[in-house]
């Protein structure tokens, strides 16, 4: 199988057997190793790759980084390991920033075995940015990552143009970042920026209160309107049509919709529960084929299934509130719990268990 295949077959391995690991050296056995093989460096060969490696520090004689990976008898790249239900936004990653500054490796790793965080030394020569220049989650695999990844590689390992690529990606994605949090709370430079170009009035306090909202708003329609053309071109291959009906109104998924919901006036399924229901099945994507996920839009509630099956829930979305709830279905006795969220982007914090719902019903049905 090809890098991208590999990558994917781990993801899946992973998702299958993440409950299990107890501890960072299960972590490593299972989740570690295998993704330094697919980076097709021998783990078995001390001349690739060196476990415990040490990285003396100062006064510190005898400090180990977990592995490094080595060419012509030098690191070029140092990796910390965590256990896989560590959360890394708690890790300040002291012991790497230490071990990076006193070797010739120009490129760290801090991983629990399911999420990867790369640095490099953009900012000081060096010093380890405190910023990743590129993050991969084994369980929420972005495609357009991977042939980023595939720099680390053995047969690809080019420093210069790894460098000079983690800058652009770095920032980018810092970019990404600011952006995901002013469509959530847009700051006062952010919407003064906007309304200097359409309000030619003095900008005080009040206006500036006022265009919080509009800007929030005009965010919010904007992307709205994106994920209609791209659901456009998603389905355009089946010659599905996918023309909002009005102002308020979403696409009509017929790939996705049941063929069983019931028409009534009083249901209307808007932008934001259909870019929900994308956010799922793209959670899904490597759990579950995409053609057993529906959606059934009701008067109270907007349910995801599977196989159409409405024993089956998946999840569902209570957006006809002013507090959204997102309702999941993991537990034994497929209880509903509703979890307060206060937009879209949140429901990707509980991938996980939705992912263990599909698990649950595909355990049962084996």
């Amino acid at each position: 199988m090809d890098f991208s295949e590999e990558i994917q077959s781990l993801g899946s391995r992973i998702q299958k057997s993440i409950g299990l690991i107890k501890t960072e050296e299960a972590t490593k056995q299972a989740f570690i190793i295998p993704f330094i093989k697919a980076l097709d460096y021998d783990v078995y060969d001390p001349t690739e790759v060196v476990p415990e490696y040490t990285a003396d520090v100062g006064t510190k004689k005898g400090e180990k980084v977990d592995y490094a990976i080595m060419q012509n008898d030098k690191p070029i790249i140092l990796i910390e390991c965590k256990w896989c239900g560590t959360n890394l936004d708690k890790e300040h990653a002291s012991q790497l920033y230490r071990y990076f500054s006193v070797t010739e490796s120009r490129i760290a790793i801090l991983t629990n075995g399911v999420i990867f965080r790369f640095y490099t030394d953009l900012e000081k020569p060096n010093q380890m940015d405190s910023k990743p220049f590129l993050e991969f989650n084994l369980l929420d695999i972005q495609e357009s990552l991977i042939p980023e990844l595939k720099k680390l590689t053995k047969f690809h390992f080019n420093l210069e143009e790894l460098i000079s690529s983690a800058a652009e990606l770095k920032y980018t994605r810092e970019i990404k970042l600011i952006l995901a949090s002013q469509l959530i709370k847009p700051s006062d430079d952010f919407v003064k920026f906007f309304t200097s170009q359409v309000y030619s009035g003095r900008i005080t306090q009040n206006v500036l209160e006022q265009f919080h909202t509009v800007t929030k708003v005009a965010f919010k329609q904007f992307i709205s309107e994106e994920l209609s053309k791209r659901l456009n071109s998603v389905f355009d291959k089946d010659n599905i049509q996918l023309e909002p009906d009005s102002e308020n109104q979403a696409p009509d998924i017929s790939s996705a919709k049941s063929p069983k919901q019931k028409d009534d006036a009083r249901i209307v399924t808007t932008p934001e529960e259909i870019e929900g229901f994308i956010i799922i099945r793209d959670i899904l994507k490597y759990t579950v084929e995409e053609g057993r996920i529906f959606y059934r839009d009701t008067v109270s509630y907007f349910g995801i299934l599977l196989d159409d099956n409405k024993t089956r829930p998946i999840c569902r979305l209570y957006f006809n509130t002013s507090q959204k709830y997102l309702a999941l279905f993991d537990n034994e006795d497929k209880k509903e719990e509703k979890i307060p969220i206060n937009n879209t982007e949140e429901i990707g914090n509980f991938a996980d268990r939705i992912r263990n719902t599909i698990l649950k019903y595909e355990d049962k049905s084996t």
